[in-house]
């Protein structure tokens, strides 16, 4: 019997944070599955994976100042796309953007960007890998390791 291989594929993506009215929020996105989750998109070439996360996050939110922060590590799984299995891994960033008005990528099924309180967003996240790294972003927060963010 033959075992299926699956393609590897790479993204990035942010945890997008911002004080609103003095407490730090996340920006959520609606994907085109009508699931909240984080902004993210396919690495491209000669890009590094922080290139592609600030990239992603800019085109799939409408954000124009958007401001790195450290890496909260990578998350994986898989799926079928046309019948072919796909091992998808995906790096985050947390980042920061202290202003400007979000423009969710219609094009690319995105209807809405939300920003939330930090429990809040982390309770709304529907995929449970990506609300693992919520709450490393909240973590890191609270940790004071991304205070030059803000």
């Amino acid at each position: 019997m033959t075992k299926n291989k699956a393609r590897i594929e790479h993204s990035s993506g942010g945890v997008v944070a911002r004080r609103v009215q003095g407490t730090v929020h996340f920006l959520l996105i609606r994907d085109p599955y009508d699931k909240w989750g984080l902004p993210k998109g396919h690495v491209e070439n000669g890009e590094t994976s922080l290139e592609a996360a600030l990239r992603e996050v800019r085109e799939e939110t409408g954000l124009t100042r958007v401001d790195a922060g450290p890496s909260l590590g990578t998350i994986d799984w898989y799926f079928r796309l046309k019948g072919d299995l796909v091992h998808k891994f995906c790096d985050y960033f947390l980042m920061a953007s202290p202003d400007g008005d979000t423009v969710p990528e219609v094009s690319e099924g995105i209807t809405e960007c939300r920003w939330l309180p930090v429990e809040e967003a982390i309770e709304t996240v529907t995929y449970d890998n990506a609300r693992e790294v919520v709450v490393r972003a909240a973590g890191v927060l609270k940790s004071g390791k991304a205070n030059t963010l803000f």
